[in-house]
């Protein structure tokens, strides 16, 4: 099992198409491939939601579009999910949660140099889920541990359907709520944070990542003991660079990074091009080079991808589309560069 590096293209999920056809074909346009989340094809296509399948005192409600949580609902629940627990099938995705992830493993995906999958991780759900009193689920200590436990497995479960199609499947954990981890937020501090982390990845199975698109404690992410990080390199580019010695240690112990650096909103999108995102991701690698990372070392440990997701461009699909086809003449070039092709 190896993710590939070597400046390969591949993509953050979530998508603003609502043909199923088309989500898949510009997956497959990138060297590696990934089933889409499609959340304006309908509410079950979420990426929260998705998430949230099985998962004990779940609200969802398709017609108003909300997902809450309620505590008595998860007493009541919490004995029906637990003897599911030695049933790994229990914890993927179903067809009713998602269209697109089954399509995606009726594929031919053998070929490929690798493929991947993803799913909410366990901060941004708690973050975003609410109680009946309003507060995030992540702040109950009764409700967190389990939250952790069956995230993995699901996680976990996912990674086992994708590997009996390609060996070199990988999986993202999402998760944008760790920009706001370290924030000194009520009921949840640092040091707890970092614990609950560690023990949720220590259950993942290799190779395991992080996707997120913010600005986090980028230290702490960089010493987890993951084996891919994607960014958004095209926003926080020249700040993350500043963290050499994490960065070296990161590559050092095999990982990964997926330079999200093509932007898909409309306006920076409009400003850029192949050439002046070649000239920025390489100011930002001769940074690295300075402080001492071999530039050949740097793109045999890399990836390349759009720097966000983006729902709301007033194009529709035509940006986004735009910004794969970008990425993929970026990485040509750079491959050029780097005597890769």
């Amino acid at each position: 099992m190896a993710i590939p590096g070597n400046l390969l293209t591949t993509a953050m999920a979530v998508m603003p198409h609502r043909d199923v056809d088309r989500a898949l074909e510009m997956a497959f346009s990138l060297d590696v491939p990934f089933w889409p989340q499609l959340p304006l094809l309908n509410y079950y296509e979420d990426m929260y939601v998705q998430a949230s399948e099985g998962f004990p005192g779940i609200l969802l409600d398709l017609e108003e579009r909300t997902l809450r949580f309620s505590s008595d609902k998860f007493a009541l629940d919490l004995e029906e999910v637990l003897a599911h627990f030695d049933e790994p099938e229990y914890f993927d995705i179903s067809p009713a949660y998602s269209v697109v992830y089954h399509r995606f493993l009726q594929s031919e995906l053998a070929a490929r140099p690798a493929i991947r999958g993803q799913l909410e991780g366990p901060v941004s759900f708690g973050l975003n889920i609410h109680d009946q009193d309003n507060r995030p689920i992540l702040f109950d200590d009764t409700v967190r541990p389990f939250m952790l436990d069956f995230m993995a497995r699901r996680v976990n479960v996912q990674l086992k359907r994708l590997r009996e199609l390609n060996p070199n499947a990988f999986m993202f954990v999402d998760e944008p709520g760790l920009q706001f981890i370290f924030s000194g937020m009520s009921g949840y501090n640092n040091i707890k944070g970092r614990e609950d982390m560690e023990a949720f990845f220590a259950q993942i199975d290799r190779p395991r990542g992080i996707h997120l698109c913010g600005n986090p404690d980028w230290d702490f992410l960089l010493g987890l003991d993951l084996d891919v990080l994607s960014l958004d390199m095209y926003s926080n580019g020249e700040r993350f660079v500043s963290y050499l010695g994490s960065i070296r240690k990161f590559l050092d112990r095999g990982g990964i990074l997926i330079w999200g650096i093509v932007p898909t909103n409309l306006e920076p999108f409009e400003r850029e091009s192949a050439e002046s995102l070649e000239r920025r991701l390489l100011e930002l690698w001769e940074s690295l080079g300075r402080g001492g990372i071999d530039p050949d070392y740097l793109v045999s440990r890399s990836m390349l991808s759009p720097a966000t997701c983006c729902l709301v461009n007033p194009d529709g699909v035509a940006t986004v589309e735009k910004a794969f086809a970008i990425t993929n003449e970026l990485s040509r070039k750079l491959r050029e560069r780097f005597r890769l092709l």
